[in-house]
Formats: C-alpha cells, sequence, structure tokens
C-alpha cells in the first residue's frame, strides 16, 4: 500500500475526545502482576486498515500465531482501506471508550489525547516483564529510534509495526547515458539534477521530492532543528531549507509533482531522472516504469531519514488478560521469522533489526531495498508527538507546495513564505 498521509488533523481528533470523560485511569501495572501464561480462551479485537498483499500476510500471520496459542483468538476487524477511514473510527469511538477494540493500527499522532485522557496502555511493563516480553529493550531487536517514534509524551503506548523510510530512486538508464554517478549528498544531488537538466536540452527534470513536509522537517533536522513550534519559518536556516528547492524550480532542474500528485508518474515516463519518495514506491516502478529504462534504489542522499508508518497501540478497557494475550501477538508479529516474512510479502520495512541485517533478506531479488536499508536507517527520525504537531506538519505541505508554485511562475517567494509562516504559527494553536 502506497504510504500516503491523508489524515484527518488532531485537531478534529481533539474535539472528538474532549467528549470523553476521566473516568477510565491508566492501568500501570508491573510486571509481576501481568499475566503471562493465557489458560482461559481470550479473544483480541484488533482494528487496522491494510489492503492488498499486506492483508494478506496479515491474516496469515495470524493464523500461525492462533496455531501455536490456541487459547487466544485475534478477531481482525477493517476499517476501510486507507488510514482516514480508521482515523475516523478511532476518533469516533473515543467518544464511547468501552466499545474500542483492545488493539489498533495507529499513528502516534493520532492518539495524542487519548494518551492523555487515559485511554491507553503504557507498555513498558509488558516489554520489561522476562516471561510476556523480552526485559530490556535492547532484546527485542527493534530499534531504539523506531521504540521513540512510538512513545507520546515520553511513555511507550506503542510496538513499531509497519514502517517504511525514504530512498532515492534514481533512472539507471540516464544516469548512466549522461555519466553521472548516483548522488550520495544533497550537494551531489543539485548538481546532478542541473546536469541532466542541461544535457537533456530541459527535456528531463533532475529531481523531486514526493513528500514536501518530509523534505522541509528533514532538512531542519540536518542544521540541529526538531520540528517543533519554535521554529521561524521565515527565519535564515529555514529559508535555506526551502530556498534549496525553490530556486531549483525556478531554474528547472527540480521538480514538485504538482497536478501529477506523486513523483512516481512523471519518472515512469522519463520526465524526472530522480525522485526521493517511500520505499512503498518500488511496486509503482515495477509496474508503470516505460521498457526501455532500468531503475535503482539507493540510500536518502542525508545524514537523518524519516521514519514512516504505524505503530499498535493497545486500549485501557480490555480485561488483564486480554492485555497480556494481545501483547503476546505483538511480540510473534515482531519476530525475526514473522518480520521476514511481513517484509519480503509486503515491501515494508522489518522492525526486528536481525532481519534488517541479515544477509537472507539483504539479498532477496524480488526488492531492490534491502540491500540499502541498513544504511538509509542508521539515524532515524520521527515527527515529535506534541499537541498540535500533525496539523502543523500538514500544514508545512500545503505551504510548500503554494511557494514552489510561486517558484515555477519565477515571482518572488518571499510573501508566500511570509503567509505560511503566519499559517505555520497559526497551525500550533489550534
Amino acid at each position: 500500500m502506497k504510504f500516503r498521509k491523508k489524515m484527518l488533523t488532531l485537531a478534529a481528533i481533539g474535539t472528538a475526545l474532549l467528549a470523553v470523560g476521566c473516568s477510565k485511569t491508566q492501568t500501570k501495572e508491573s510486571s509481576s502482576k501481568i499475566p503471562t501464561k493465557i489458560t482461559k480462551n481470550t479473544t483480541v479485537t484488533f482494528w487496522y486498515s491494510l489492503t492488498g498483499s499486506s492483508e494478506k500476510a496479515l491474516k496469515k500471520m495470524t493464523a500461525d500465531f492462533e496455531k501455536e496459542n490456541p487459547k487466544i483468538k485475534i478477531k481482525l476487524e477493517s476499517q476501510g482501506g486507507n488510514y482516514a477511514d480508521l482515523q475516523s473510527k478511532l476518533s469516533s469511538t473515543m467518544q464511547s471508550p468501552d466499545n474500542l477494540p483492545t488493539i489498533t493500527q495507529a499513528y502516534p499522532g493520532w492518539l495524542y489525547n487519548a494518551a492523555k485522557q487515559k485511554i491507553l496502555v503504557d507498555l513498558t511493563p509488558y516489554v520489561k516483564n522476562d516471561d510476556l516480553g523480552w526485559g530490556p529493550y535492547a532484546k527485542s531487536n527493534i530499534k531504539q529510534a523506531l521504540w521513540n517514534g512510538a512513545k507520546i509524551n515520553n511513555t511507550q503506548y506503542g510496538v513499531p509495526f509497519n514502517k517504511s523510510v525514504e530512498v532515492l530512486f534514481y533512472n539507471k538508464t540516464l544516469l548512466d547515458q549522461y555519466n553521472l554517478k548516483v548522488p550520495q549528498t544533497m550537494g551531489e544531488l543539485k548538481s546532478a539534477s542541473e546536469k541532466i537538466y542541461q544535457k537533456s536540452d530541459h527535456q528531463v527534470t533532475g529531481a523531486g521530492f514526493d513528500a514536501l513536509n518530509n523534505y522541509y522537517m528533514l532538512g531542519m533536522k540536518e542544521k540541529g532543528i526538531n520540528f517543533t513550534k519554535k521554529i521561524n519559518f521565515s527565519g535564515k536556516d529555514s529559508k535555506e531549507v526551502i530556498d534549496y528547492y525553490a530556486d531549483g524550480v525556478r531554474k528547472g532542474y527540480f521538480m514538485q509533482a504538482g497536478t501529477e500528485k506523486y513523483m512516481s508518474t512523471p519518472f515512469n515516463s522519463g520526465k524526472v531522472a530522480m525522485f526521493i519518495g517511500s520505499t512503498a514506491n518500488e511496486a509503482y516502478l515495477k509496474q508503470g516504469l516505460k521498457k526501455e529504462y532500468q531503475f535503482g534504489i539507493a540510500p536518502r542522499p542525508s545524514k537523518v531519514n524519516a521514519q514512516q508508518g504505524t505503530d499498535i497501540y493497545m486500549f485501557n478497557q480490555a480485561s488483564a488478560r486480554q492485555k497480556s494475550a494481545a501483547f503476546k501477538y505483538l511480540k510473534f508479529l515482531t519476530s525475526k521469522k514473522e518480520q521476514f516474512y511481513w517484509t519480503k510479502t509486503t515491501g515494508y520495512m522489518p522492525v526486528n533489526t536481525q532481519v534488517l541485517n541479515s544477509q537472507a533478506y539483504k539479498s532477496l531479488n524480488t526488492s531492490k531495498v534491502p540491500a540499502i536499508l541498513a544504511e538509509t536507517t542508521k539515524d532515524l527520525y520521527f515527527l515529535p508527538v506534541t499537541k498540535n504537531a500533525t496539523p502543523a506538519y500538514d500544514q508545512v505541505q500545503a505551504s510548500m507546495q503554494a511557494i514552489l508554485a510561486d517558484a515555477k511562475k519565477k515571482k518572488n517567494i518571499n510573501p508566500a513564505i511570509q503567509t505560511a509562516k503566519q499559517k505555520f504559527d497559526a497551525s500550533w494553536k489550534q
């Protein structure tokens, strides 16, 4: 499933969650009080939003888990074919918390207010339980950055699940034709893009970025600036990040997707030679790239990369036995064997480092991603889960589109940047 964040704003969810009373209290169970053996029939309800090969893989993994754990029934309930459907269902159901599932697939930002309302389960006691979990977090073989990305208010509410990162997709045929090396830095990306544009007599654009908010967030992070309300959108550092892309659009060697929506579309037709986007794009290139071209995949040409995709969260209305059964299921899903099957079948990155670093994974001939994934995930960053971070992040996408549209028309972009600053600052105050 192609990674596209068509999410409702956190503000909308906040409104729904304010209706939730505080009668629920957050379960702060000690590791020793958690049931570690499931001796009675127990049903765990799991809400998800997956389709195609991802949904089929989840169903197979679930069936395998139930065979190993005959007392546990995992009731899979699809909430629609896209994340917006799932988010909307969660938002409406949170007004009646007793109707929530045991566990759900979600982005942490969706559940910011749910955490404040004490609806979620702190999973740390389960992780640290030597029988049910792993003990130390390190023994889980899940990157600490992925664990951190599933935290809300510094509490471990989620377990990393279906994750992806950004990579550089390049037209190998065109780069070979123009005798150019695959860019390894943002500077090299700019230089190669300019050369492609010139050598093709302005017929081929050099590069573009799929997620403009990721582009901006990572550009600021590389300057040592986290994505918070303290960012000065019209400040010197911010303008340098914006200008890198805007200058290229103005001069013709960078592209924004615009009406074509996603960079894979112009890439497949040969209109652009490179683009940075989610690993999930590979399936679309295999289906749509012109036959005369070959594509390659390289690490994102930056020091840091963005982790994307959802985690799995647990709700407090579940019984103690349901919570333990659900956590056994989460541990199973993230195990080495299951993660290898999951990533091989779906194209998502394995959250288990034993798989990520294994030769069996790196040598998979069904995808070009595994060979470079370990390198491009060394330093992962994530959208901080703070109040109104998601609306601000969404606003950056819209603002960058407006700024780049002006750059393409060769207009002065400073007025658009000032307007973007006002909207960015306002988005944090919703």
